[in-house]
């Protein structure tokens, strides 16, 4: 499987002035924007952490999504949500042959957790043997920062916080997450059950 992120995050949705009075940078000098570039990397940082960590897309964007099997035909959830739209769904052979399923043949469940595609029929079109399907959407809580979640948010002004105030350390474990950050993000974090009782 593979999810590709097809277009980015607008830096004008990006809350770089809340950021910078969230720091309490000093405001009103000439200088003021030279440091823009670097809160809006800070920034760009703690949404890819905490989508990482929550399956969930703060801001929206589409995707596409590569699968080589269906985990369950008659219902094949989706990586990440919300999902507001599905706008391309593709078979592809082993010789790269390209099947575009139409859209009365299948359908988005809307789910805050898990988002699936599901069939109008009895299952999602079959994917040969070597073959792939692929779907393209669109995801995200919507297109502005007021869109999200208040506490989501909030968690990611600690986390840039947190990037921005050990800038120069070199010690801290890639997976770092603070924990004010990581309780405000826990109930966000979709727990996956597999057959034989497995999590992941």
């Amino acid at each position: 499987m593979m999810l590709v992120e097809e277009t980015t995050i607008p830096a004008e949705a990006l809350p770089v002035e809340a950021f910078k009075n969230h720091l309490r940078l000093g405001t009103g000098f000439a200088e003021d924007a030279v440091q823009d570039p670097v809160l809006e990397s800070f920034l760009r940082a703690a949404i890819a952490a905490i989508e990482a960590r929550t399956g969930k897309v703060l801001i929206e964007r589409d995707f596409s999504w590569s699968l080589s099997a269906w985990r369950d035909a008659g219902a094949q959830a989706l990586p990440v949500a919300p999902v507001s739209a599905i706008t391309e769904f593709i078979i592809h052979d082993r010789l790269g042959e390209v099947v575009v399923i139409e859209a009365d043949r299948y359908w988005l469940e809307r789910d805050i957790q898990r988002p699936r595609v599901r069939p109008t029929g009895a299952v999602l079109p079959s994917i040969p043997p070597g073959g792939s399907a692929e779907i393209v959407f669109t995801a995200g809580y919507g297109v502005e920062w007021s869109t999200i979640p208040a506490d989501l948010g909030q968690a990611v002004m600690l986390l840039a916080s947190h990037y921005y105030e050990y800038r120069e350390e070199r010690a801290l474990s890639g997976g770092c997450m603070p924990f004010g950050v990581a309780s405000l993000i826990e109930r966000y974090r979709t727990v996956r059950l597999f057959v034989g009782g497995g999590v992941a």
